[in-house]
């Protein structure tokens, strides 16, 4: 069996674009499905992907290890997160060729099965990412947090850590707390809540003041309190913090993820499986987690086929604790791919078909082209001018 070609299709899913990775073999209807969604580089990762087939065509789709080693090793120049991001959405699609030539679902290849179902959550909004960033009044706060758990959710993402710098004044500090009990209050103390602050915290003595304010409403976990890259201001927020401390979507590899991990500069691990560089690489950053009594809580608010991929690595992964996921991103969902993301309640479902167990309707697809997403990091400026992180 050999690799005969490598290709990309983008599909316009109105706040952001996704990327499917296509891999097709010399044998007659086998192929396989990856996604390498990165949101506002979809021009730079078709071309990696594009740049890549070279090493692979030819290859025996099977040797997937191997192939994935060509892809870093023969580019030369270390890949970031671009170039990962394109190698993670073909390693997808090889994973799903090698389960179908065996007529098995991609989770049997990876370990095999320890969960009956994958617990889930979503941000606020169901999909409607004005809704995920903009939750700063209290109504509308409320309101959305109440629609989720109305779907079937008993957990949820805020994201309203306001924009900042070095030192969190008392006002912002309280507007958060009281924003926290707000959605406590809606929702009860039986449903988790997770509060994202994308590593606006310009300081650990910022990030921490906002920690305070929250902890009395016990989120689940703060997610990025701080930017990543630097494994000491985590860890110190970690071991000072009262609530669980998650971080890990920005990181790429293992390499990366190792200071944070032995180092127990957080509690979950939020590895990306569409840009860490595929689920071999997500199994390894979740053996040496496990190891350091690391939770798993895979980051995900990218496109269907990244969904399926993030199921069957949670499947198979002993220490995952909760997977994010995106419903109602578009209304055409079902018309363009399908998939075994069946929810029931709070939780998906395991999945029996062969491979990743997804098609893509090409047709449809082509009916939704690229277009240059919303940049919603613009707004992220001080009054005074300062561009800070978003």
């Amino acid at each position: 069996m050999k690799i005969v070609s490598v290709r990309t299709i983008v599909v316009n899913a109105e706040m952001r674009n996704w990327i499917f990775v296509k891999v097709q073999t010399d044998q007659d209807g086998l192929y396989g499905w990856g996604e390498a969604s990165l949101n506002w580089k979809t021009r730079a990762v078709t071309g990696a992907v594009e740049d890549l087939e070279q090493l692979l065509v030819g290859r025996d789709p099977r040797d997937i290890e191997q192939c994935v080693r060509a892809m870093h090793k023969h580019s030369y120049y270390k890949l970031g997160i671009i170039g990962v991001t394109a190698i993670s959405g073909i390693e997808h699609a090889l994973w799903d060729i090698h389960a179908k030539s065996l007529n098995v679902p991609v989770w049997r290849l990876l370990g095999g099965k320890v969960r009956e179902k994958v617990r889930l959550y979503t941000h606020l909004g169901l999909g409607d990412m004005k809704a995920v960033y903009e939750t700063f009044d209290h109504g509308k706060l409320r309101d959305s947090a109440l629609q989720v758990v109305e779907k079937g959710y008993d957990a949820l993402k805020v994201v309203f850590i306001p924009y900042g710098n070095h030192v969190a004044s008392v006002g912002a500090r309280k507007h958060v707390g009281r924003l926290m009990e707000t959605v406590r209050s809606a929702v009860g103390d039986g449903v988790d809540i997770m509060v994202d602050f994308h590593g606006r915290p310009g300081s650990i003595a910022a990030a921490l003041g906002f920690i305070q304010e929250l902890a009395p409403y016990r989120p689940m976990f703060c997610e990025e309190p701080v930017q990543p890259g630097d494994t000491a201001a985590l860890r110190e927020v970690a071991l000072r913090s009262p609530c669980p401390i998650a971080s890990g979507e920005r990181l790429v590899g293992l390499h990366e993820f190792m200071p944070v991990l032995t180092g127990k500069a957080l509690h979950v691990a939020q590895p990306d499986l569409n840009h860490t560089g595929g689920l071999l690489e997500g199994k390894r950053i979740a053996a040496v987690a496990e190891a350091e009594l690391i939770g798993i809580a895979p980051h995900n608010p990218n496109g269907p086929i990244a969904g399926v991929a993030a199921l069957h690595y949670d499947v198979s992964t002993p220490n995952f604790v909760i997977q994010e996921e995106m419903s109602g991103a578009v209304p055409w969902y079902d018309d363009v791919v399908q998939t075994p993301l069946k929810r029931i309640g709070t939780y998906w479902e395991v999945p029996h078909a062969p491979g990743l167990g997804v098609e893509i309707n090409e047709k449809e697809a082509a009916r939704h082209p690229f277009k240059q997403e919303v940049m919603h990091a613009t707004g992220a400026v001080l009054d005074d001018g300062t561009i800070v992180d978003w």
